[in-house]
């Protein structure tokens, strides 16, 4: 068997057996095929499954340093590595062998993408400019969705809840004016934290119940038209909409104002275990991940005051 003819037998498989979407087949095949190339390159012919069964790990090594020479990321060669590590396999067990180079092989390792925060005046703008412009050219915002989705937004910016944390709250729960109550809040997990509430947001959250005399204890903070809970995806939708008439970034969404909230407090000098607690981190390497934020952003701002930067 060549090895083109195995790559085809394990896309076959891929799709019969594993019932694989037809995206990860296209991706795998290319993969395999990038494999198979570089090896007709590096050994001056085509490889059989026998050679490819029996291939050192020098060579496979030696196949992810082409592939990071030519600009892949470490995302991307993982990725080919998985698709490398399921062929040979598939291979193996249909040959009753055992690829030699797998078990000594470890792949790049993928660094987690940075959270991207706003800017505070970005992030304040959701609490106080949403009612302000108009969501279509025709119509203007109803004041009482105005009124919610600023105290939605202001929330989440204010106190770093997830969206879903924030959708759970109960009428009973709001955190109101006059109550000095942090607010407690069920996360991940089950875990509970709270959560110091500022005065704005406060008055935000009375803002939106006034909208809505006689709302019981038991029904949901945040409703949508029909008085239900309100839907995450309406919430996203309503701030994709706004973002763009009011010319914000495109990564402005729910979940980037709590990454906001996080960045904003580490930037003011609050103890990173401080922000883990707030955000309901279980571990302090999640909450690690803004201090390469806010690095990055003294070393902007040290390229541009320092005389001898450029």
């Amino acid at each position: 068997m060549t090895g083109e003819e195995a790559r085809a037998a394990f896309l076959a498989w891929l799709a019969a057996e594993r019932r694989a979407s037809p995206h990860t087949i296209e991706a795998y095949g290319r993969d395999v095929a990038d494999l198979l190339g570089f090896l007709t390159r590096h050994l001056g012919h085509p490889p059989g499954a026998e050679e490819l069964l029996a291939l050192p790990l020098a060579d496979l090594r030696a196949f992810l340093a082409a592939r990071a020479a030519e600009g892949a990321g470490n995302s991307t060669r993982a990725r080919q590595l998985a698709a490398v590590r399921g062929f040979l396999r598939f291979l193996a067990r249909r040959r009753g062998a055992a690829p030699t180079a797998l078990a000594g092989l470890r792949g790049p390792r993928r660094r987690p993408p940075l959270p991207r925060a706003l800017t505070p005046e970005e992030a304040r703008a959701f609490g106080t400019g949403i009612g302000a412009v108009r969501m279509t050219e025709r119509t203007p915002l109803p004041a009482w969705q105005a009124a919610r989705d600023a105290a939605l937004f202001t929330l989440l910016y204010g106190c770093g809840l997830r969206i879903a944390e924030a959708l759970a709250l109960t009428v009973g729960e709001a955190p109101l004016p006059g109550r000095d109550e942090a607010l407690r809040i069920t996360g991940k997990g089950g875990k509970t934290r709270l959560v110091p509430v500022l005065p704005v947001v406060r008055e935000a959250i009375a803002a939106w119940l006034a909208q809505r005399p006689g709302a019981g204890p038991e029904e949901p903070l945040f409703t949508g038209v029909r008085g239900g809970r309100l839907d995450p995806a309406v919430a996203q939708r309503t701030m994709r909409d706004y973002r763009r008439l009011a010319g914000l970034p495109e990564h402005a969404t729910p979940h980037a104002l709590r990454h906001s909230f996080a960045t904003h407090l580490l930037a003011g000098g609050a103890d990173l275990r401080a922000i883990q607690e707030l955000l309901g981190h279980a571990s302090l390497s999640t909450t690690q991940r803004y201090t390469a934020l806010d690095t990055e952003g003294l070393l902007a701002t040290w390229r541009m005051a320092h005389p001898r930067a450029e």
